[in-house]
């Protein structure tokens, strides 16, 4: 089974950063696209940022979050990475990775998309 394990949450301060990590294993991790999607409490799953498997490693963010955070992934560790900077209250919410395993148009911010997704890691920005 394809199985994706987040780590990295935790309170944090508004202003400050904190790196999310998704180790995937079972699966052929750098044949996936990766994506971030978070949802905070009484508001739906939203996309947060993306990062394609092929050369060059093409990346999306959602405008709210462009210019704070950076996907980052490492084929070697089977490791895809959510650098987030200058955090803000809005940015409170439970954090999920996911695979993207389909063939064809990469519809990076179309959760439906994903096949496997992890558990999700917390994240608290308190001011």
């Amino acid at each position: 089974q394809v199985r994706l394990v987040e780590s990295g949450g935790s309170v944090v301060q508004v202003g400050g950063s904190l790196t999310l990590s998704c180790v995937v294993s079972g699966g052929t991790f750098s044949s996936y696209a990766m994506g971030w999607f978070r949802q905070a409490p009484g508001k739906d799953r939203e996309f947060v940022g993306a990062i394609s498997q092929l050369d060059g490693y093409i990346t999306h963010y959602a405008n709210s979050v462009k210019g704070r955070y950076t996907i980052s992934r490492d084929n070697a560790e089977n490791t895809v990475h959510l650098q987030m900077n200058g955090l803000k209250p809005e940015d409170t919410a439970l954090y999920t990775c996911a695979a993207y395993t389909h063939n064809g148009r990469w519809r990076y911010d179309v959760d439906g998309r994903y096949e496997y997704w992890g558990q999700g890691t917390q994240v608290t920005v308190s001011s």
